[in-house]
């Protein structure tokens, strides 16, 4: 008797290891949440939001929770120069929305070059496992004989993403 796990349970548990073992993962996906909590929590800035990104929604759920959570990254990522112009608008500054801190907060967030970058950094690992997690999840063909190649393609890719660099000291 054989016994084979789930490939796109594993392939979501690495994807929770990443978020909760790696500080700069967890961090980003925090404050990436906090932003998309604060806008959609607004009907007034759901409506300057799509004014900006031209209809455009900034949350993309998936058949996994920690897939969502990259995927909205990246989702940020996409629409960084918008959310960026957005938050310096007139618009933004002519409106009160909640407290003070929680505002300033966000608009430092969205402001903040090294949000970007740890978002870039994030999205590098994770998106070629989110490729391999949707083959995987597919119907519409049975992805064992592909998973070995792609999980292969998935480590050379994250492996190339970072310079090939053998090991990173990471605080936790």
């Amino acid at each position: 008797m054989f016994w084979t796990p789930c490939a796109a349970h594993c392939i979501d548990l690495i994807l929770e290891d990443f978020e909760k073992k790696l500080e700069v993962h967890q961090v980003t996906i925090v404050k990436g949440r906090r932003i998309i909590s604060y806008i959609y929590s607004r009907t007034i800035l759901i409506s300057m939001l799509r004014h900006f990104t031209k209809g455009r929604d900034l949350i993309r759920p998936t058949a996994t929770r920690f897939a969502t959570a990259y995927l909205t990254l990246g989702c940020l990522n996409d629409h960084k120069m918008q959310l960026m112009t957005m938050f310096t608008s007139k618009q933004w500054s002519s409106y009160r929305f909640a407290r003070i801190e929680e505002r300033k907060r966000i608009q430092n967030y969205v402001l903040d070059n090294r949000f970007w970058h740890d978002v870039t950094i994030c999205i590098k690992a994770a998106y070629p496992l989110i490729k391999v997690l949707r083959l995987v999840d597919s119907d519409k063909k049975p992805p064992m004989g592909f998973i070995y190649k792609a999980m292969d393609e998935a480590k050379e890719k994250i492996q190339m993403n970072f310079g090939y660099v053998k090991k990173r000291y990471i605080s936790c």
